[in-house]
């Protein structure tokens, strides 16, 4: 969505613009990735539900949001959501094309609950270090697993009871 409604503004500073041909563009995407504010501005919408909703109402089958404590995912009528949970802080650049990549990578094989719980650990390993993600699948897998941050900190589920990964 960034190409589409962020512009550079007259003083040099990012703004965000109108986008005409929303309705039509949006209308051709399977899968369409954004993030909270840019839901925001397209939508009018700060729940992030309600704007992944009326995103998918112009006609992407599945939407996939990021925002500051995670990924949610609306596909097939559903929600889907699991929380970045870094051992820590390094690398903010590239986290919406780390995630919105595995997802569409996992969703070739699994369903949208699986690959929003693959992206969300691909993107919190990915947010540990500057640059391109180098961390294996195993690392992702043990971290799906651990339902904890890659340290073993942060410990909190990022699946629920009866989910694939658990």
């Amino acid at each position: 969505m960034q190409g589409f409604i962020r512009i550079i503004g007259p003083e040099g500073a990012l703004i965000y613009d109108g986008w005409p041909e929303r309705d039509e563009v949006l209308s051709r995407i399977d899968i369409l990735k954004t993030d909270a504010v840019e839901a925001e501005k397209l939508t009018g919408k700060t729940d992030i539900e309600a704007a992944a909703r009326i995103l998918a109402g112009y006609g992407p089958k599945e939407i996939v949001l990021t925002h500051s404590q995670g990924v949610l995912v609306f596909a097939d009528g559903r929600f889907h959501q699991a929380p970045f949970r870094p051992q820590k802080l390094v690398g903010r650049s590239g986290r919406g094309d780390t995630c919105i990549a595995s997802y569409v990578c996992k969703r070739l094989t699994a369903s949208p609950h699986e690959a929003t719980i693959w992206a969300a650990a691909v993107t919190s390993l990915k947010m540990e270090a500057e640059g391109p993600i180098t961390r294996t699948a195993s690392e992702v897998e043990k971290l799906i697993a651990s339902g904890c941050g890659a340290g073993g900190s942060a410990c909190q589920p990022i699946f629920t009871q009866g989910d694939k990964y658990s």
